[in-house]
């Protein structure tokens, strides 16, 4: 489980959106007190229950962070991509880590040292708001999450993870995109299902012309009627 120093991307955090807006030398004087490490595709970076600290800042790749269900069923809890963070919360609760963390494609992180990263947000009234923003996000995403397992169907729970997922196409008003669309079992396990399922899910909704696939890309074609389908269906069930 080795990690390996490297060289291959800048080594700086100027980057991220959390750090947005620090001076030039306080951002020099963080990066001096951090380590940065490369992780090959499929290692483990964290341990669910391990009681290390440090805060991990995604500079190039993506990760998986994920947990077990008694049963061994791996669900993928999120997925961190280049210029996001993970492990603040035991940075700040100082209890054991709540899931594993596995890269998902060669990834190069910055790992700051959980005294620094408490100092940053302790003295930076910018940086802990926008901290207080990320948590946030994360408890709203996670409530619907729980709301989709309880009110949607398999095929349901991956479309709207799609339309999470969409960004807009700059070249093309009113387009979106998933770019690139992850492999089926990442978006299996965090919609709770299997890989099969979401390749029907996605595959039945081609000749609709809804979902395009051009390449690595998924194209949303209308993603009003994509997400009228979600609540239509969200609807029909709750009153069954």
């Amino acid at each position: 489980m080795g990690t390996t120093q490297t060289q291959s991307v800048e080594r700086t955090l100027r980057a991220f959106a959390l750090l947005e807006g620090i001076a030039e030398a306080e951002l020099k004087a963080l990066e001096a007190r951090c380590r940065w490490r490369s992780c090959d595709k499929g290692q483990t970076i964290l341990d669910k229950g391990a009681t290390s600290r440090d805060v991990f800042f995604v500079l190039k790749g993506s990760v998986a962070v994920v947990t077990f269900s008694p049963s061994g069923k791996e669900v993928t809890l999120a997925t961190v991509k280049p210029g996001e963070s993970f492990g603040e919360l035991a940075a700040i609760d100082e209890q054991p880590r709540s899931a594993s963390v596995t890269a998902i494609e060669k990834s190069e992180l910055c790992i700051m040292p959980p005294e620094v990263f408490l100092e940053l947000v302790r003295t930076n009234a910018v940086v802990s708001f926008r901290l207080l923003q990320r948590m946030a996000r994360l408890v709203r995403q996670s409530g619907l999450r729980i709301m989709e397992l309880s009110t949607l169907q398999a095929a349901q729970r991956v479309y709207a993870e799609l339309l999470r997922m969409a960004q807009p196409e700059a070249a093309v008003p009113g387009l979106w995109v998933v770019r690139p669309l992850p492999p089926m079992h990442e978006i299996a396990g965090i919609t709770s299902t299997t890989r099969e399922t979401v390749n029907r899910a996605v595959s039945q909704l081609y000749p609709s012309g809804l979902l395009k696939r051009k390449g690595r890309n998924l194209y949303l074609m209308d993603k009003t009627k994509l997400e009228e389908l979600v609540q239509t269906i969200q609807a029909h069930h709750a009153h069954k």
